[in-house]
């Protein structure tokens, strides 16, 4: 082969192919062009992925809503709601009496177990009706949010066409109420228990006057609606049932609160205010102290014969005088706030953040205990009174 052949010309080399001239002819644009779609994809891809992790990542977090054919709703937290809606059904064999532990003005308490071995209290709500549907599950979900170490959880709620409950955290030892009349469980309770018991409403109360938003009046503090667990520490239940059950754009209602707890001015207002909550803690508060209900020492007080009842003398006689310094300032911290609490006018009852906040100070005593009255300690002026608390 002659690779010097002369009637070869290699400066004039054969044309390019179409496909070759078709890509040179591209500009760099049309290629930034079709990069940006590309682009977008994945960013999408990416943000898709991203969202879906994070609701699985927080699903403990989330209320699941599910809504049937027939208008039932179920909202549960973390569990699918009508499948916990035909558990709580069959644990209680359809509400039979011996699974019911309570029963208030609301409703009636029933304990369930799940099949995965959860406890739940069930309150299954008198009447089949809601006026006002809508507020009913923006309310229930805006309280299933709270979170608070002395408030009882609200898991969600089911509203079925034959009934509708609400789901609570269980508490093994029930109510404060039950707990107090029976002997053996009531000298379980000793003085620093006791005292725990009231500081912890306190707290609660404060919470969900002054650190929720919007704030939530109980309107039903009694011993009924404070409950304790296995170890003996404190839940208040029924935070806002009252609300839930009588949506208003006011805070008028004509059923709030239990008979012996209920502020005075209620009887000719039927105006519900945090005051209320703070008059009704007070007697809650006398009532843990002296083992039952303080209507007979109110009633007292009221006389000026009776102006001088020692403190001692009003305490719970099933358990032996506290002897303990600090428990014994605790008590006279506990009787003043509550006197004070009990103010008739309730402009000069505290406010429950400032009872909250007096827990965390030590008064040291001004005489020995067994020379204390209860008249000293109602006349105590140991508040600033902030109006607009109110």
């Amino acid at each position: 082969m002659n690779f010097n052949d002369d009637n070869h010309d290699f400066s004039n080399p054969p044309p390019a192919s179409p496909r070759t001239n078709f890509l040179e002819g591209l500009s760099p644009f049309f290629f930034v062009i079709c990069s940006v779609p590309v682009a977008l994809i994945i960013w999408l891809l990416y943000w898709y992925m991203f969202i879906k992790f994070s609701k699985l990542k927080n699903k403990n977090a989330e209320l699941s809503t599910r809504t049937t054919r027939s208008g039932d709703v179920f909202k549960i937290w973390d569990y699918d709601g009508i499948i916990v809606f035909e558990e709580i059904i069959k644990a209680t064999e359809d509400f039979d009496i011996k699974y019911c532990v309570g029963t208030g003005g609301y409703g009636s308490v029933y304990k369930a177990e799940l099949p995965g071995g959860k406890v739940v209290a069930v309150k299954k709500l008198h009447g089949s009706e809601l006026a006002f549907f809508n507020n009913f599950q923006n309310e229930s979900h805006l309280l299933s949010q709270i979170r608070h170490r002395n408030i009882v959880k609200l898991y969600g709620f089911c509203l079925h066409r034959r009934c509708m409950f609400l789901i609570y955290e269980y508490m093994e030892r029930g109510s404060l109420f039950c707990v107090l009349r029976k002997d053996e469980e009531a000298i379980e309770l000793d003085w620093k228990k006791r005292v725990n018991i009231i500081k912890s409403v306190a707290h609660a109360l404060s919470h969900l006057h002054h650190d929720c938003t919007p704030p939530i009046v109980h309107r039903d503090i009694s011993s009924n609606n404070i409950l304790l667990n296995s170890e003996l520490e404190t839940f208040v239940a029924d935070f806002g049932l009252a609300r839930l059950l009588n949506f208003d754009s006011s805070n008028r209602t004509i059923m709030a609160g239990t008979i012996g707890y209920i502020a005075p001015e209620l009887a000719y207002t039927m105006i519900v205010t945090k005051k209320c909550d703070v008059y009704s803690y007070g007697v809650v508060a006398l009532e843990v102290l002296m083992g039952m209900h303080p209507g007979d020492l109110l009633s007292s007080l009221s006389s000026p014969s009776n102006s001088n009842i020692m403190l001692i003398d009003v305490l719970d006689p099933r358990l032996p005088p506290p002897i303990d310094g600090k428990v014994v300032q605790n008590i006279v911290l506990v009787f003043a706030i509550a006197f004070a609490c009990l103010r008739l006018n309730p402009k000069s009852r505290p406010t429950m953040q400032c009872v909250s906040k007096e827990f965390l100070d030590e008064k040291p005593l001004g005489k020995p205990f067994q020379k204390i009255t209860t008249s000293e300690l109602r006349n105590l002026d140991m508040f600033w009174v902030d109006e607009s608390n109110l």
